[in-house]
């Protein structure tokens, strides 16, 4: 019976891979993420100066043979600062929604199979922290602790759980009334068994999708903070700081803010079209 039910498993694995390898959008944002993913793992190898290395004669170089998209106010390679930039915006994506994932899925569980004042407790909080723009609670945040690259990706997570405890509420209040968890609760199933092995696997097909939204908007959340000088502070590489940089001296050297724009945008587009394609694979309406 185990092995049967593996492989229905890797069966149904299958058929989902290939029906998202049909979605051509979601291959093409699956590729640029796993062209950022690559930059960012080979920084080392790939970036031809060292992020941080000074040298003042050739500041405000344009692009060239010797700098490829040219040169900061200090000299510094601003394609190197761009590869490394990279580590930064997926180190900070990834983390803030792991964060986020952990909180938002024990909450939505714990809420949805429990129900009651447990729910109506947990859900009104939600609903209060839903009723605070994200960003301006980021930035108070930010201003009472010291701006970092840790508080960054601690304040993103802990803001931005609020809609994935919402889904898996809604999953748990679902599948919890289904045969067959109404039959293994018959049989003697302990809550923490129902809810770790028969509703919450089946509960996270919508917190994919959430998951890869997040990362995009924790990726803009980070460049917007360096932007404004509250998020990863200089001399560390990053397309926030480099765009900040370029916001000053606009009018003489446009690649500080055209590439690292490019970057940010090109990302944050590879997640949506990424997140798009699980949505529409996950959606058993338009699956039916």
């Amino acid at each position: 019976m185990e092995q049967n039910s593996g492989v229905k498993i890797k069966t149904r694995l299958s058929r989902k891979i290939d029906q998202l390898m049909k979605n051509r959008m979601a291959v093409c944002g699956a590729f640029i993420i796993l062209f950022v993913f690559v930059v960012a793992l080979f920084a080392p190898l790939i970036a031809p100066y060292p992020p941080d290395q000074i040298t003042i004669q050739d500041k405000l170089q344009p692009p060239s043979t010797a700098h490829f998209i040219g040169t900061d106010s200090l000299g510094r390679d601003v394609l190197s600062r761009m590869i490394w930039g990279a580590r930064i915006s997926l180190w900070v994506g990834f983390i803030a929604i792991g964060i986020a994932l952990l909180i938002g899925v024990t909450v939505g569980a714990i809420a949805g199979f429990y129900s009651g004042w447990i729910d109506i407790i947990l859900m009104r909080f939600v609903d209060i922290m839903l009723t605070i723009p994200t960003f301006f609670l980021i930035l108070a945040v930010i201003a009472v602790l010291e701006p970092s690259l840790q508080n960054i990706m601690v304040i993103v997570g802990l803001t931005g759980w609020m809609g994935i405890a919402r889904l898996v509420r809604a999953q748990f209040l679902a599948i919890k009334e289904m045969e067959y968890v109404l039959a293994a609760r018959a049989l003697g199933a302990s809550h923490s068994r129902l809810i770790v092995r028969h509703i919450l696997p089946n509960a996270l097909s919508p917190v994919y999708v959430s998951a890869v939204f997040g990362v995009a908007g924790a990726i803009l959340a980070e460049s917007g903070l360096s932007f404004l000088g509250l998020g990863v502070q200089p001399p560390q590489a990053s397309w926030g700081t480099i765009l900040s940089e370029g916001k000053n001296t606009l009018e003489i050297a446009w690649w500080l803010s055209v590439f690292p724009g490019m970057a940010i945008f090109i990302t944050v587009l590879g997640f949506n079209l990424l997140g798009e394609g699980l949505r529409d694979l996950f959606d058993t309406r338009l699956s039916a």
